[in-house]
């Protein structure tokens, strides 16, 4: 029989208590630098003692390494694990982008190596979609796979993958026929990063991160196991892919080893300490914004439960994870500039602790807008897709993409 999800978080209640490390304060996590080669074996680590107790992969099928529960007992895990370092930033991408796309779309052999290696913490997976020419418009890939005796050569260049310099594998999207429409000539391969034909750099963004790097791949030898899905139908694995991604991004996915901020720098704002230390805690206009902020984050979090159980009844087309991820966008914006409002030049310039970290995370606010594609994508698909409106015009479509311009010959 089932274990009870009650039986289970007691379980898991001694369990942590025993083997993984305390939080002081669930406020104020640990920093795990996305960037740095030892925040990754760190991770590894974490997550091998989750496989080793038997609490990795709650939702992952048995078969392939996990426990096959409900999402009941991945959230009932969440709470009683908020109090422990949990191996977070392997979070996004790995868990619940690629693996969940394995599952979704690969062979048996991908699912029972790749997924189980991954929970074990002996793979980190990435993904390798965006190109430098690329924008949001990722069936135009011109990264290309030709067919050469029973290889597959790879030729071009990829960009914006988070954490590739730590990764293990990644799935990258290649055209392998350029005399059909763009969606039509896409293949999904699976590629091990320390190939030979890849070169990887990474990418120093305007807040000193350094966890995006650039892939550039020359006659990068692959075979025909490294296919996912089916040659030329990759769409269908990238659309798979993306709707992982947009849940995930959106903090809606059942696959995700525990909940909350990566580390210290990633928490919500507490406007509370903020409004206090900035000296505005009777200014009405201040606590009003603070209030409407808070408002947009708790309804940010019940329509990732409405939208989670609306797919999974039927009710929703697997779509509307797009709705998630729109929303999560609008409320990231709307966090960060009413702090930065609250913070003033404190939050650029010398301010207390709890107005500094303002400034440097407003740096980084677009990106919430961009991951997963951006929020102008996601509202055409929710628009077309969800809702059923006719389809924005595109002068490629059903045009070969051989004859289609894409700014280079």
């Amino acid at each position: 029989m089932t274990e009870s999800v009650a039986a289970f978080a007691k379980r898991a209640r001694t369990w942590l208590a025993d083997n993984m490390p305390r939080i002081d304060d669930p406020n104020d996590p640990p920093y795990a630098d996305r960037g740095d080669e030892a925040s990754w074996q760190h991770v590894r680590q974490l997550q091998r003692r989750l496989y080793d107790g038997g609490f990795a992969g709650i939702c992952f099928p048995a078969e392939y390494g996990g426990l096959g529960l409900d999402i009941a007992y991945q959230k009932a895990f969440d709470v009683e694990s908020a109090s422990y370092e949990l191996p977070l930033i392997l979070n996004t991408p790995t868990f619940t982008i690629c693996c969940p796309t394995i599952l979704d779309m690969g062979s048996a052999e991908q699912k029972r190596q790749h997924i189980s290696a991954a929970l074990r913490g002996d793979e980190v997976l990435v993904q390798l979609l965006s190109e430098p020419s690329g924008g949001s418009d990722l069936a135009g890939v011109i990264t290309r796979a030709e067919r050469r005796g029973d290889k597959w050569v790879i030729n071009g260049a990829k960009t914006w993958s988070t954490g590739a310099f730590a990764a293990d594998y990644g799935l990258l999207l290649a055209r392998t026929n350029w005399d059909v429409p763009k969606h039509e000539g896409l293949t999904m391969f699976l590629v091990r990063i320390d190939s030979p034909g890849i070169t990887l750099r990474r990418i120093k963004q305007v807040n000193g991160s350094t966890e995006f790097c650039e892939e550039f791949f020359d006659d990068l030898e692959l075979g025909d196991g490294a296919v996912v899905g089916e040659v030329d139908k990759g769409w269908e694995v990238a659309s798979r892919q993306l709707y992982h991604e947009r849940r995930a991004v959106g903090g809606g996915s059942e696959f995700a080893s525990g909940s909350g901020s990566e580390n210290n720098q990633e928490q919500p704002p507490d406007y509370t300490a903020m409004v206090g230390a900035a000296g505005l805690a009777d200014n009405e206009r201040v606590r009003e914004a603070a209030g409407r902020a808070l408002t947009h984050r708790a309804v940010w979090e019940q329509l990732i439960d409405h939208v989670y159980h609306g797919v999974l009844d039927g009710s929703l087309p697997s779509t509307a994870g797009s709705l998630i991820r729109l929303f999560q966008a609008e409320e990231v914006a709307l966090e960060v500039d009413t702090a930065l409002a609250i913070a003033g030049s404190a939050g650029v310039v010398d301010g207390p602790a709890e107005l500094l970290f303002v400034g440097e995370r407003y740096l980084s606010r677009q990106t919430a807008a961009l991951g997963g594609g951006t929020t102008e994508m996601a509202r055409n698909v929710i628009g077309e897709r969800v809702l059923g409106f006719p389809r924005e015009y595109a002068a490629d479509r059903g045009v070969p993409f051989n004859q289609v311009k894409h700014g280079r010959t």
